[in-house]
């Protein structure tokens, strides 16, 4: 039987079953937490005024499916559950918060979230970019391309590097002169925050003159990852969210603490360091900075480079600071001693320590578990990767694409009839990171148990495989998709996809093929507000994420740029009330 207690009742849509059941494999999983749970609830649409409330029309009305769809021009869905996957990591970590604030001494907390507020927090780096006024007018393109490469034996890859010269290095190999070459790389390293890929033709032609094996060649010669995309869904077998081991012996526990603020935080009081960079461990960074922690983050000299990525407003790039504002700095040069010292000064206070570095690195800078547990035998220590072990001793680079190439989202997020692709959003990315950042919940907790520290690692491959996903592709009608209307888009939602004949009547459709023709005859709002009345609701589909910030349904779920903050952002995705029973 499970340890966790849910609420809401077992006739719950869908989609929120799939969260419940995400959250409950996590609790279940998370040591020194004996039943019963903090009281936790997922629903369908939570704090945003939205009347459908299942997977795809949360991705539908929040944006996330105007997101995935950028590369190739319109919204389209993903076609896995991934908001309800989301959904559920973010319940998991509100209620082991919740018991690790009660085991502290704070008053007994209950807390819920919603998909739609899970489709938020996965959306943070490109809402901020879509508010932000950098002065330049300039907004994410759409319909410019995926970055999956065609060989000449009809295979399908997707390639992977962090380094310019490796990257000159692969195309020069296949015949691409320099400049064109260079053409590429901005475009290339960017989709991470664009969702688009607007590559130059020279190179797809170029994959395009080679079969597979003498792109590998090049790939390895040059330290490009290439992986072949398959249309199996399933990820590989067996792999956990996230391991824990015990830390060194650290003496008994300390005395309970004195019951805090019950205005406070969950994690009111503890502090993190972040040694991270890109999305996935500075989505775990921000997280546990919303749950209440204090965190600090270790930058090189100068600052982290990405904190220059467009669109920059007040002096730094929205995306960065989408995921990292609220967050004490330190700069310090992990190759010299000097750098290394502060960060274990740093780390001799702190609760928590997090990085994804790249495999090998902690032991390289001596900064590893078993050397920060000698200078804080109670840390958490916690790391991220791509792969971990799963695939071997020198894994793929650890990036969030090539784990869905790895991981079966490539297939799994894209229907049947569709060429396998990995989605240009950052699927894995946000729920590696939050899937971090429940491994550093659960060592936590344990800590509070045992009185020592410990070493929680996860990837981003483990993350993926969280995703359910069915042993062949979805298959799409066209009463699953985004429907087009006189001025834009609606999608049907779960009850009203069930019911297509019912869809046709009431839109005066001849029958279920000819409803997307009908539909053409007025505009959104005129049907949405006719099939509600139907019964049958359904919800526009986002296509500015902008609109966001200023939809009344959204005011308690999106925050708007302020003099503070220039863009806006998602609100914390839980809500914590005292428990009264």
């Amino acid at each position: 039987m499970s340890l966790y207690q849910e609420a809401g009742p077992r006739t719950a849509p869908a989609a929120t079953r799939t969260a419940r059941a995400v959250a409950g494999r996590l609790l279940d999983r998370t040591p020194g937490a004996p039943a019963p749970w903090p009281r936790w609830d997922v629903d369908g649409a939570g704090p945003v005024g939205i009347d459908a409330g299942d997977e795809r029309a949360v991705q539908a009305a929040c944006g996330v499916m105007q997101v995935h769809g950028r590369a190739t021009g319109a919204p389209v869905p993903l076609a896995a559950d991934y908001v309800s996957t989301v959904t559920g990591v973010l319940a998991a970590q509100g209620a082991t918060a919740a018991l690790l604030a009660r085991r502290r001494g704070h008053p007994p907390l209950r807390t819920r979230t919603s998909l739609a507020q899970g489709a938020l927090l996965t959306l943070t780096q490109y809402l901020a970019a879509a508010t932000a006024d950098d002065g330049t007018g300039a907004r994410d393109a759409a319909g410019t391309g995926l970055a999956t490469l065609t060989t000449a034996d009809a295979a399908r890859v997707e390639i992977e590097t962090l380094d310019p010269a490796a990257w000159a290095g692969f195309w020069h190999r296949l015949g691409v002169p320099p400049r064109t070459a260079g053409r590429g790389w901005l475009p290339f390293q960017t989709r991470f925050g664009t969702a688009v890929c607007p590559l130059p033709p020279e190179l797809r032609a170029a994959v395009r003159a080679h079969p597979l094996e003498a792109v590998r060649r090049a790939g390895a010669e040059h330290g490009v990852s290439v992986a072949a995309i398959g249309e199996a869904t399933t990820a590989p077998p067996g792999l956990a969210p996230w391991t824990l081991a015990p830390g060194p012996p650290a003496g008994p526990p300390p005395c309970p603490p004195a019951p805090t603020d019950p205005d406070a935080l969950p994690l009111a009081g503890l502090w993190v360091v972040e040694s991270a960079r890109r999305v996935q461990g500075p989505v775990a960074g921000h997280v546990l900075r919303l749950l209440g922690a204090e965190v600090v983050r270790v930058e090189p000299p100068g600052g982290d480079p990405m904190r220059g990525l467009p669109p920059v407003a007040g002096g730094c790039s929205v995306r960065f600071s989408a995921l990292n504002h609220g967050k004490a700095v330190t700069e310090a040069d992990l190759t010299t001693r000097p750098g290394r010292d502060a960060v274990r000064e740093l780390v001799s206070r702190a609760d928590v320590f997090l990085h994804n570095w790249a495999p090998g690195k902690d032991g390289a800078l001596r900064l590893d578990a078993d050397a920060l547990h000698a200078v804080n035998p109670r840390l958490v220590y916690a790391s991220a990767s791509g792969f971990g072990t799963a695939l071997g001793p020198v894994p793929p680079i650890g990036t969030d694409y090539l784990a869905q190439v790895h991981g079966g989202l490539a297939a799994a997020l894209r229907p049947a009839g569709e060429p396998p692709a990995p989605s240009l959003m950052t699927v894995t990315d946000v729920l590696g990171g939050l899937v971090l950042a429940q491994a550093v919940l659960a060592g936590l907790l344990a800590r509070e148990e045992t009185g020592r520290g410990c070493r929680a690692a996860s990837s981003l491959l483990s993350a993926a495989a969280l995703v359910p996903r069915p042993d062949r592709r979805v298959v799409l009608s066209p009463l699953d998709r985004p429907l087009p209307t006189a001025d834009g888009l609606l999608h049907l939602g779960a009850g009203a996809r069930a019911l297509p004949r019912e869809v046709a009547r009431t839109v005066g459709a001849t029958g279920t093929a000819s409803v997307g023709e009908r539909l053409l005859a007025r505009g959104t709002d005129d049907w949405l507000a006719e099939l509600r009345t139907a019964g049958l609701p359904s919800v526009a589909v986002r296509t500015d994420l902008a609109d966001l910030a200023t939809d009344p349904a959204f005011a308690r779920a999106v925050l708007p740029p302020d003099a503070r903050l220039p863009y806006a952002r998602p609100a914390a995705p839980w809500e914590f009330t005292e428990e009264t029973r």
